[in-house]
């Protein structure tokens, strides 16, 4: 957000050097420690464009603002000058119009896009884990963050429901399962007839190189489809394909099984996809794809049979798209859903979140995508994310040492509400579940948020429900507390206190409550940067800033005892608005706020 001052200072440049004002971008940043000042305006940034020495310009700035009635004081240091603002110029752009502010914390009208993101893509052969839940929450926050800028957008899911390792679960239920019907939630059923088949494999492997010493170099993957079971699953992925009838009957009721269980799951984290694909709608139209593609050359035929494409010019191996049994890969329906996508909603923009290991599979697909030289082969994006590590280690799903996303919910529900009986000794309130779920949630989201996508993340359940430290609980506790406060102020004053038409802002000048204006300038640049760099830890970062530097106001400025009933009600007036200020950045991240924690 500019003021008035700078707006005049562009002008004021734009006539001294003699070009258009659109040309002068000053965009404010605040002022080191180091200075003397609230706010700074880079000199270095405008020497390319007024074709100035920094020092000259920095002396034309100074001079400028020195003078101006909405200055209080300016400084130079080298390029750099800095400045206060008089307290009343200093509100009015910020907490005393919080509605305005808000408002205008989106992109011009000729950069907003029409985006489409997948996100989540589960298997259907065992429930939501830990990993899932980073990438449900970052795929969510940023449909929301993206949204809340202005841009269109589309959050869809693309559900992985055929293949082999679909197959593997569905021969060891057939093998182990007894007939049984689901009598757990479906996609933890599912998953443990996953984990069965995968202990058999590994008998089947040690007993085949115990009978022949030459196949203890090859790999298990190498091995799989010698062992019976890997032949099993091979030839039930074949009968899936020439749609068998007594294995399609089985596949759609384990399948069933599984997304009722992913319902659950996606309504307790708050996901409400505009669209679910099923990669068994969508394979068909891939492997179509590619063979029309064969026929008009773009692809090529190896002598076993398997149709592949040479992406040498782009850097990258061959690939094969279709095996030579005929049956498709994983990125054969990746082709038809990119397309299938592109068809439905013409977005500008798509975006995959997958994980970092998948990044030669993306860098492949978009190639591919170059080559059918299709209309959406530009701006196609994967937002690649890093591993969620437990102090325990990495987790592996066939060996079933994963951290289920549903009990992960229970235990983090269980640590917050213990913190929050903690606090509320023996008045236990009413809604304790409901106001532990939202604060377990918040915790869970605000800690996969934190870090920059790309990081490999260390997650501890128990640390990141804390209500102090750089944690979502301590910033839904800053709202708790002010409405807390707004609520103590209309029992102790009248329902007048709480109307803010009228506040005498230049009360409000010590230097914390300065800084909570100063800090609420950049909600906005904050808001922009997070959703322009596809990372949602910039706006965690603002939040987690405005929090701590309310809580400092809040030690060192009383509201409820201040000198005067005109203090209060400015004071309250401050508090009110940063609320609104944290609030729709906790709501932008999908984050719940608890009525009282």
């Amino acid at each position: 957000m500019n003021f008035v001052c700078i707006d005049d200072l562009i002008k004021d440049l734009s006539s001294k050097f003699d070009i258009p004002e659109s040309g002068i971008n000053i965009s404010l940043e605040i002022c080191p420690a180091n200075m003397e000042g609230e706010f700074t305006v880079n000199c270095f940034r405008l020497t390319k464009v007024l074709k100035q020495k920094p020092d000259s310009i920095s002396d034309s700035v100074l001079n400028f603002l020195s003078e101006h009635s909405d200055v209080e004081s300016a400084n130079k240091l080298k390029a750099f000058v800095n400045f206060s603002l008089k307290a009343n110029v200093l509100y009015k752009n910020t907490l005393a119009d919080v509605k305005t502010l808000l408002k205008n914390a989106t992109l011009p009208e000729s950069s907003k896009q029409k985006i489409l993101i997948e996100y989540s893509a589960p298997n259907t052969n065992k429930p939501l884990h830990l990993g899932h839940l980073r990438n449900n929450t970052l795929g969510m926050a940023l449909t929301s963050l993206l949204k809340r800028v202005g841009n269109e957008v589309f959050g869809v899911n693309l559900i992985n429901d055929r293949g082999i390792h679909i197959c593997k679960s569905m021969i060891a239920y057939q093998r182990f399962g007894k007939n049984e019907t689901a009598n757990k939630k479906g996609d933890h059923f599912v998953g443990d007839f996953y984990v069965l088949f995968d202990k058999e494999l590994k008998r089947q492997l040690v007993e085949l190189r115990s009978f022949n010493t030459d196949l203890t170099e090859k790999t298990d993957e190498e091995l799989f489809s010698e062992t019976e079971i890997g032949k099993a699953a091979q030839a039930t992925l074949i009968k899936w394909e020439n749609n068998d009838s007594e294995t399609i009957a089985l596949w759609k009721k384990m399948n069933k099984w599984v997304i009722d269980g992913f319902t659950k799951t996606y309504i307790r984290m708050g996901i409400d996809f505009t669209k679910v694909y099923l990669e068994s709608e969508t394979y068909k139209l891939g492997k179509n794809i590619v063979l029309d593609g064969y026929k008009k050359g773009v692809f090529k035929k190896r002598e076993d049979g398997a149709i592949f494409a040479d992406l040498k010019p782009f850097k990258l191996t061959e690939k094969v798209l279709l095996r030579p049994d005929a049956t498709s890969v994983y990125i054969t329906q990746d082709i038809g859903t990119t397309l299938m996508k592109y068809r439905d909603f013409h977005p500008d923009t798509q975006i995959w979140v997958v994980g970092d290991e998948q990044i030669h599979h993306f860098k492949t697909l978009f190639a591919l995508i170059k080559v059918l030289n299709y209309e959406c082969s530009e701006n196609l994006h994967h937002l690649a994310y890093g591993m969620v590590n437990l102090p325990s280690g990495k987790m592996k799903s066939r060996e079933g040492t994963v951290v289920d996303a549903d009990n992960l919910f229970d235990d983090m529900q269980e640590f917050a509400k213990n913190a929050t009986l903690e606090r509320c000794g023996d008045n236990i309130p009413e809604d304790i579940d409901e106001r532990s779920e939202i604060i377990a949630q918040g915790a869970l989201k605000f800690m996969l948020l934190k870090f920059n996508p790309k990081t490999t993340i260390m997650f501890d359940p128990e640390a990141s429900i804390k209500f102090e430290g750089d944690t979502g609980p301590y910033v839904q506790y800053v709202c708790a507390r002010i409405n807390s406060i707004l609520a103590k102020a209309k029992t102790k004053f009248g329902d007048n206190i709480l109307d803010f038409s009228k506040i005498n802002w230049s009360l409000l000048d010590s230097k914390w409550e300065r800084k909570l204006a100063i800090l609420s300038t950049f909600y906005s640049n904050s808001l922009i940067a997070a959703a322009e760099k596809l990372d949602c830890s910039v706006l965690i970062g603002f939040l987690l800033n405005l929090s701590k530097a309310y809580n400092s106001f809040y030690r060192e400025c009383p509201v409820l005892i201040a000198e005067n009933e005109e203090l209060v009600k400015a004071r309250l007036a401050l508090s009110s608005a940063v609320k609104d200020i944290l609030a729709d950045g906790l709501k932008t991240l999908t984050i719940g706020i608890p009525k009282a924690m």
